[in-house]
C-alpha cells in the first residue's frame, strides 16, 4: 500500500480512478474490514488524510520532494527484496504499471519511480520492456512481441505468437516472463470470457497461472497448456511423438489388466494418470514405460516401437516407482555420485561430482548432502526430500521421457506441491513426463496438461484437460451445474468429484446405497469413445537423441563394487555383527567340543576327543548357514534399484560380480576368523589352510545359493522361510548324521554315495575335512600309504576270499543236485558274483593264472571247474597273506624305529595329530556286515578310508564315502582338492543359474500355465 500510494501522489495526486483501482484490488484480496484497514493506510500514505492547508502545502511540497519519496521508495523496495520471491515482485511491478495505467499518467517521475523499483527487483531491461509495452499497447499489430502472444479473430501478418478464435471481439493478449514462466493475460474486447469460471474485466491484468482455462463465447476453450505449448515451439527441445494404439496387457493368471487403451502426446507435457484402487495405473505406466510387454497393441516413441526395437531407445526413459530408490546406508551426495558414475562414462572424478553438487543445489538438497538417507522408518532426511533426491537419480541424466509413480504419496501437502513443481520444471524444459497421481490437491491437479482416467478393469474413460474432466463428467451424470469445472469464488478444482460420480452406487427402495454402480466401466468407456476424439500428433521419424553414456562393463563392476562397500562399511552394526558372528560362533562350538576323555585330569589331548567329527559337520554347518543369511537379502533388498537401472541397460552381469566379490571377501574374513579360533581352541595343528579352504569354498556356495533365493523370492519372510527347508536336507545327507547304505532304499546305494547326496556341498565339504584330517596329519602321512596296501590285503585275506570259497562250497552243493530250482538260482547268482571277481583278481594278480573263467557260465559251469576255482582261491590267499606279512612288518618297523629314536616324540605326535574318532569313523571297525553283495559284485563295508574307486566310465568321478582319492578322466586325484574343485564347479553352476534367473524361472512358470488354461469369464473376453 505505501509503495502505491507514494507512486500515485506524485505530480498532482491521486486520481479518482486511480484510488477505484486499489480499493478493486483490495476488494479481490482481502475481507471487508481488512479493505478499509489497508484502504485508510493508502490514504495516509497518499496524502489524502491531510486538512485543507496541509493539502495545499503538500501539493506544493510534493514537487520538492520527490527525491525523498524516491528514497522511501528504495527502503521499501528493499525491504520487499528480502520477503518475496522473484515471481511475487514481478506481479507487484505489474500492478503498479496498472495502477498508473488506471489513469494514464505515465508521468517522467512516475516512470522513473517504476524504473527504479525493477532495478532494485532485479528485473531485466527486456523484461521490463515487455510489462511497459503489454501494459500501454491494446492492438495486435502493437503487441507483436515475441514475449506476447495474442488471440485474435482475424488473420494478421505477425512476427508473434498467436491463436485464431473465431467471432472473437477484440483480442486476447498473454504475456509471457520466461525468466520465472509466469504468464499474463488482459482482454481488449467486450465478449463475455471467463477466466477459470470468473468473469474477465477488460480493464485488469491477470495472472495465467497452471491450469487455467479461458472460455470463449463461440469457440473452443483455450487452456494453459495451449499457450504453454505456443511459447515452447521455438525452444530447442528434443522432438518427441509419443504414440499408444490399441494396447491391451493381461495378467499371467489370465485375468485382463487393460484393455484396447489408445493417446498419443508430445514433448513438453506433464500427463497426469487417474483413477481408482484396482484400475490398472500402475500397469498402464509399466506397459508405457517399456517394463511389460502388452498383449496386444504398440507404443511407439518417435515411430520406434517401444517393445520390439529397444535398443535403439536406449536410455531416453527414466523411471521412478513409488518405492524409495536410495540406498540408505550411503550419503545424499553418495547416492547421486554412484548413480551418476553409471550415467556419464567420458566425465572425469572431478566433473561428475560438480554435476551432482549443480543437480542437488538445483532440488534444494545442498545443505542436507553429507547426510545418511536412513530407511522410511528411521528417516534422516525428510519424506519431500527423499522424493526429490529419487527425481534427481533420474533428472541427473536428462531421459527424454519420464515415468513416475505416485510421487506425492505419503507426503506433506507442502512437499507434495514442492515435488510436482519440480516435475512441472521439467515438462517446461521439453521433456515429456507421465505421473500416476491419487487424491491430487485443487493445485497440484491443475499443473497437468492432460490427464488420463481409468476405471476398474483397465477401462479409459477420460483422456484431455483436466478441469474440463469434471465438467464432462458432470455433463454425463445430468448435474445442473455441469458448465463450471473450478469453484467460482476460490477456483478450487475437487477431483473426487469425477469419482463420486464414476463409482456412484444405486440406491435401493429403502434409501440404502446397495453394491451395483450405477455406470458400469464399459459404458463409461462407451461414453468416452462416443464424446472423446483421440488427439493426432506428429510423428517425429528420428530416433531421440540418448544422453546416457554407460562405462564398459569393467568399469561398471567397479563402480558396483565401491558402492556396495561404501554402503556395508558404513553401517556399523553390521559390520560389527559380521565379523564377530564367526569367532563368538567359532569360540562356543570349539569351547562346547574341547572334551578331556581321562576323568582324573585337566590336560586336553586331542587323539581322546571323541567330538572331533561333530565339530567338523558342525563346522560345515555354521559356514553354510552363515554364508546363506549373509546373502539372502542381497538383491531382494536392491530390486527396486535394480527395476529403476534396467531403463539405463547397465550390465547384470557386472553387478552379480560385484555382488559376488563383496560377499566372497566378507566370508573369508569370516571364516578365516572362525578356523583361527576354532582349531586352535581344539588344538587341531598345522591344519588352518585345509580347514579354510573347504569351510570358505562352503560359504561361497552358500553366498550364491543365498544370491539366487534373494534374486527369485519377493519377501524377506518366504526367503527366510526357505532357508531351512535347504539346510535340513543338506545336514541330513552330508554323511554326518546318517549312514547313506542305511537310508531309505528308493535313494540309498550300498557301493557309492546316491546321486542326491552327491549335490549336496556339505557332503563333499565334510568328506573333504573327514578324510584329510585323517590321512593329511603330521602323523598318519608316515604311516598311510604302507596301512592302506596292509588294508587291501587283510580284506581280501579275511574277509573278500574267505567269501568267494563260501560260494564255491555253495557250488559244490549245488551241483550235487542241478535240476533243482534252489540249486539253479544259488549255482546262477554265485556263478555270477564269482566271475566278477576272478576277473578283478586276474587284474589285480597277473602272475597268478586262472584259465577257466570263460567257462564261468550256468550252462558249462561244473565239479571240476568248481575245484579249480577253489585252487586259485588258495593261491590268492597265500599271496595276499605274504603282501599282508610284508606290509605289517613295514609298520612295524617304521613304529620301532620312531619309538627307538624318540618315544616321548613318538607319543606327542600322535597325542597332538591322531584322533581315535575320526579313525574310527573312516575305518568302521565295528561294522557288522564288513561285506555286502550288490548286483553281482561284493562290496567292502569298512575301512573306505583306504579302498580306491572303483569307475564305471571315463568320466565317471562318483565313488564311495570317505573315499581317499577319486577318479576322473583316466585320473585319481586327492579327495580333498576334488571335493573342494566340486563345491566350487557347484558354485559357478548357481552363478549361471544366478544370471539367467533359472530358479525363478522354473518356480514361477508353472503355476502361470496353469491358470492360462482356466476358463475365462465373460467380462474378460
Amino acid at each position: 500500500m505505501q509503495l502505491f500510494a507514494l507512486i500515485v501522489k506524485q505530480d498532482e495526486g491521486v486520481e479518482r480512478k486511480e484510488r477505484e483501482y486499489v480499493e478493486n484490488f483490495l476488494v479481490q484480496q482481502l475481507n471487508e474490514d481488512a479493505v478499509k484497514e489497508y484502504l485508510t493506510l493508502f490514504d495516509q500514505h497518499a496524502g489524502l488524510l491531510a486538512t485543507d492547508g496541509e493539502e495545499e502545502k503538500e501539493t506544493k511540497k510534493s514537487r520538492l520532494t520527490s527525491v525523498k519519496d524516491s528514497v522511501r521508495i528504495l527502503g521499501i523496495c528493499k525491504k520487499i527484496n528480502k520477503t518475496l520471491t522473484q515471481r511475487q515482485k514481478i506481479v507487484v511491478l505489474v500492478r503498479l504499471f496498472e495502477l498508473v495505467n488506471s489513469e494514464g499518467r505515465f508521468s517522467e517521475q512516475r516512470m522513473a519511480i517504476i524504473n527504479t523499483v525493477a532495478e532494485v527487483f532485479n528485473l531485466s531491461k527486456e523484461e521490463f520492456k515487455g510489462i511497459e509495452e503489454f501494459v500501454l499497447n491494446n492492438t495486435a499489430e502493437k503487441l507483436d512481441l515475441p514475449d506476447v502472444l495474442t488471440v485474435h479473430s482475424r488473420t494478421i501478418e505477425t512476427e508473434g505468437k498467436q491463436i485464431f478464435s473465431e467471432g472473437l471481439s477484440g483480442i486476447i493478449a498473454i504475456l509471457q516472463i520466461k525468466s520465472v514462466e509466469l504468464y499474463f493475460l488482459k482482454y481488449t474486447g467486450h465478449d463475455d470470457l471467463f477466466l477459470n469460471g470468473l468473469p474477465i474485466n477488460n480493464k485488469r491484468i491477470y495472472l495465467f497461472a497452471n491450469g487455467s482455462t479461458i472460455r470463449l463465447p463461440k469457440a473452443k476453450p483455450i487452456y494453459y497448456s495451449d499457450v504453454l505449448a505456443r511459447f515452447k515451439a521455438d525452444e530447442n527441445y528434443t522432438p518427441l511423438s509419443y504414440e499408444v494404439n490399441n494396447i491391451s496387457y493381461r495378467f499371467k493368471t489370465g485375468n485382463l489388466g487393460l484393455r484396447s487403451i489408445s493417446f498419443a502426446e508430445e514433448q513438453g507435457k506433464l500427463i497426469g494418470i487417474m483413477g481408482a484402487s484396482g484400475a490398472g495405473k500402475t500397469t498402464l505406466l509399466n506397459v508405457l514405460s517399456g517394463i511389460e510387454n502388452p498383449t496386444e497393441g504398440e507404443v511407439l516413441i518417435n515411430g520406434l516401437n517401444l517393445h520390439s526395437q529397444s535398443e535403439e531407445l536406449k536410455g531416453i526413459i527414466g523411471f521412478i516407482p513409488q518405492d524409495d530408490l536410495l540406498i540408505e546406508e550411503l550419503t545424499v551426495f553418495e547416492n547421486l555420485y554412484y548413480n551418476a558414475k553409471l550415467c556419464f562414462k567420458d566425465k572425469t572424478d572431478t566433473e561428475v561430482r560438480d554435476l551432482v553438487d549443480k543437480t542437488l543445489l538445483l532440488l534444494g538438497l545442498i545443505d542436507q548432502k553429507d547426510l545418511k538417507v536412513g530407511s522410511p522408518l528411521n528417516k534422516m532426511i525428510s519424506g519431500g526430500q527423499r522424493k526429490r533426491l529419487n527425481i534427481a537419480l533420474e533428472l541427473i541424466r536428462e531421459p527424454s521421457i519420464l515415468f513416475v509413480d505416485e510421487p506425492t504419496s505419503g507426503l506433506s501437502s507442502r512437499d507434495s506441491e514442492n515435488v510436482m513443481d519440480l516435475l512441472r520444471e521439467l515438462a517446461l524444459k521439453g521433456k515429456l513426463v507421465f505421473v500416476v497421481i491419487h487424491q491430487p490437491s485443487s493445485d497440484i491437479y491443475k499443473m497437468f496438461d492432460n490427464m488420463l482416467i481409468l476405471d476398474t478393469g483397465g477401462y479409459l474413460i477420460y483422456q484431455g484437460n483436466p478441469v474440463e474432466a469434471v465438467m464432462y463428467f458432470k455433463r454425463l451424470d445430468a448435474q445442473i451445474n455441469s458448465d463450471v469445472g473450478e469453484c467460482p469464488t476460490c477456483g478450487n478444482v475437487n477431483p473426487e468429484l469425477i469419482f463420486n460420480i464414476v463409482e456412484a452406487k444405486v440406491v435401493d427402495e429403502f434409501g440404502r446405497y446397495t453394491a451395483l454402480r450405477k455406470v458400469s466401466p464399459p459404458k463409461w468407456e462407451e461414453h468416452y469413445k462416443e464424446n472423446i476424439k483421440m488427439p493426432k500428433v506428429e510423428t517425429i521419424k528420428n530416433a531421440p537423441p540418448s544422453a546416457l553414456k554407460i562405462p564398459s562393463k569393467l568399469k561398471q563392476f567397479f563402480i558396483y563394487t565401491m558402492r556396495d562397500f561404501r554402503s556395508k562399511i558404513s553401517n556399523i552394526q553390521y559390520v560389527m555383527l559380521n565379523l564377530l558372528e564367526m569367532p563368538i560362533l567359532a569360540f562356543i562350538l570349539a569351547y562346547v567340543t574341547r572334551y578331556i576323555a581321562n576323568p582324573k585330569s585337566d590336560i586336553y589331548i586331542f587323539k581322546d576327543n571323541e567330538n572331533i567329527p561333530i565339530f567338523i559337520f558342525m563346522s560345515i554347518i555354521v559356514a553354510l548357514f552363515v554364508g546363506l543369511t549373509l546373502s539372502a537379502e542381497e538383491i531382494f533388498r536392491d530390486q527396486k534399484i535394480l527395476k529403476r537401472e534396467s531403463f539405463l541397460n547397465l550390465s547384470r552381469l557386472s553387478y552379480l560380480f560385484s555382488k559376488t566379490l563383496i560377499l566372497l571377501s566378507l566370508s573369508a574374513i569370516q571364516t578365516i576368523l572362525f578356523v583361527l579360533i576354532a582349531n586352535s581352541i581344539l588344538g587341531i595343528k598345522d591344519m588352518y589352510f585345509t580347514y579354510w579352504l573347504v569351510l570358505f569354498s562352503t560359504a561361497v556356495f552358500a553366498n550364491l545359493l543365498g544370491l539366487n533365493i534373494s534374486a527369485t523370492f519377493n519377501s524377506v519372510v518366504t526367503i527366510y522361510i526357505v532357508i531351512p527347508l535347504l539346510m535340513i536336507p543338506m545336514m541330513m545327507l552330508s554323511g554326518a548324521m546318517f549312514t547313506f547304505e542305511k537310508l531309505n532304499r528308493s535313494i540309498s546305494s550300498t557301493n557309492r554315495v546316491p546321486i542326491i547326496a552327491d549335490l549336496m556341498a556339505t557332503k563333499w565339504g565334510y568328506e573333504a575335512l573327514v578324510v584329510s584330517q585323517f590321512k593329511d596329519n603330521q602323523f598318519e602321512k608316515y604311516f598311510y600309504d604302507i596301512d592302506k596296501e596292509e588294508s587291501k590285503a587283510n580284506y581280501k585275506l579275511v574277509s573278500y576270499l574267505p567269501e568267494l570259497q563260501k560260494r564255491l562250497d555253495q557250488n559244490g552243493e549245488a551241483l550235487k543236485n542241478p535240476t533243482s530250482a534252489t540249486s539253479k538260482e544259488v549255482l546262477e547268482d554265485n556263478i555270477a558274483v564269482l566271475r566278477h571277481a576272478f576277473a578283478l583278481e586276474k587284474i589285480a594278480v597277473p602272475e597268478i593264472r586262472f584259465a577257466y573263467l570263460d567257462q564261468f557260465t550256468p550252462s558249462t559251469y561244473n565239479v571240476a571247474i568248481n575245484k579249480a576255482a577253489y585252487s586259485y582261491t588258495d593261491q590268492l590267499l597265500s599271496y595276499y597273506g605274504k603282501a599282508f606279512a610284508r606290509f605289517n612288518g613295514k609298520k612295524e618297523a617304521l613304529r620301532s624305529f620312531m619309538v627307538n629314536k624318540n618315544e616321548k616324540v613318538y607319543n606327542e605326535l600322535r597325542a597332538q595329530y591322531h584322533n581315535e574318532s575320526i579313525s574310527d569313523l573312516v575305518k568302521r571297525p565295528f561294522e557288522k556286515n564288513k561285506i555286502l553283495q550288490f548286483g553281482n559284485e561284493l562290496v567292502q563295508q569298512y575301512e573306505p578310508i583306504f579302498k580306491d574307486p572303483s569307475p564305471k566310465g571315463f568320466f565317471d568321478f562318483r565313488s564311495h564315502f570317505l573315499a581317499p582319492q577319486k577318479y576322473f578322466a583316466g585320473n585319481y586325484i586327492d579327495t580333498y582338492w576334488f571335493n573342494v574343485a566340486m563345491i566350487w564347479l557347484m558354485s559357478i553352476l548357481l552363478f549361471i543359474a544366478l544370471y539367467f534367473e533359472l530358479l525363478k524361472k522354473l518356480l514361477f512358470s508353472f503355476p502361470y500355465r496353469l491358470a492360462l488354461l482356466k476358463p475365462k469369464s465373460k467380462a474378460e473376453n
